[in-house]
């Protein structure tokens, strides 16, 4: 079982809400708080093709940092689902 990681406080209200900017902002807190393995996963599952949308990369954000939207958007689960049809 994954032991829940305490995550560090990244303010997000009043910044600009560009997602790359988000991004880096989130990224340089993980650093600061000696995780940059997370802000790498972080980016890279944001970047990597599985987020489609802006909703998506704050939930992900939210994972990873506390911010003042922790909580209020639902987490995506780290394993994509597997929308195939069987046949």
């Amino acid at each position: 079982m994954e032991q829940e990681r305490k995550k560090p406080s990244c303010p997000l209200v009043g910044q600009n809400g560009n997602i790359f900017n988000l991004i880096g902002l989130a990224s340089r807190t993980l650093r600061q708080n000696g995780m940059t393995a997370e802000a790498k996963e972080m980016q890279n599952r944001i970047m990597g093709g599985d987020c489609h949308s802006y909703e998506e990369a704050l939930g992900i954000i939210s994972e990873y940092v506390e911010t003042e939207l922790s909580g209020s958007i639902p987490a995506k689960n780290k394993n994509k689902e597997d929308h195939t049809h069987e046949r």
